[in-house]
């Protein structure tokens, strides 16, 4: 089964490290602007093989016509900022509220199994969509990258997991230089994307719905264990 990933965030983020950690072990320690790469990585999720096509996208401001289309295009979106950056922090909110529009238009014209999101969205003090504003789950992980950098750090790990509570996402702290929680924060998203390939109401192997506090990582997420199901590797 093939899984769209699309990475979302501002520039310098590490939006880019992260992605060549996941897909080929490796830390890119130079900063060299993206427009656009795509990656792809066979993978096993809950003991099921999977094909991941990963596209590293641009964060710099000249490149937002592109997002539109980027969005269309993902299955799930994991949302990056730095932990150094309060800047790129604050535009997580805006960034998540643009996914649901976009994918809102998507299926009003498309009929997506992701269902519509109009007239969902409530007030927030960024203009960004409370909990309640996503009815059908949009498979969406933030992460906060950088945590190597603890003696530069602007935002707390508190306001990252309350942000990701508010908007009904999973969240994780990386560090890509480390290879610290990367793998686990593309795992819940593929977890994710698994529910809404099945469609609306589907649950995990518990009966609940996705999402939660897991413990083990100390972040708010992390998904339980799906149903097994056949995967075809393309």
């Amino acid at each position: 089964m093939l899984f769209k990933i699309t990475v979302l965030g501002d520039g310098g983020v590490g939006k880019t490290a992260l992605t060549v950690q996941f897909t080929m072990s490796s830390f890119v320690e130079t900063y060299d602007p993206t427009i656009e790469d795509c990656y792809r990585k066979q993978w096993v999720v809950d003991d099921q093989p999977c094909l991941l096509e990963v596209l590293d996208t641009a964060g710099q401001e000249e490149y937002t016509a592109l997002r539109d289309q980027w969005i269309r295009d993902g299955e799930g979106f994991l949302i990056v900022y730095s932990i150094t950056s309060r800047a790129t922090f604050e535009r997580v909110e805006r960034i998540v509220e643009r996914v649901l529009r976009v994918k809102d238009e998507s299926s009003l014209h498309n009929n997506s199994p992701y269902g519509s999101y109009q007239n969902h969205y409530q007030s927030h003090p960024y203009g960004s969509p409370t909990s309640t504003s996503r009815p059908g789950r949009i498979p969406i992980v933030i992460v906060g990258n950088k945590k190597d950098q603890y003696h530069s750090r602007e935002v707390s790990t508190d306001e990252g997991a309350s942000l990701a509570k508010a908007l009904s996402c999973d969240f994780y702290e990386t560090s890509a230089k480390t290879n610290s929680n990367v793998e686990n924060s593309f795992k819940s998203l593929v977890r994710q994307i698994k529910i809404a390939k099945r469609g609306p109401g589907a649950s995990n192997s518990n009966g609940n719905a996705s999402g939660g506090y897991d413990a083990p990582h100390g972040v708010y997420g992390g998904l339980a264990k799906k149903k097994k199901q056949k995967c075809v590797i393309l």
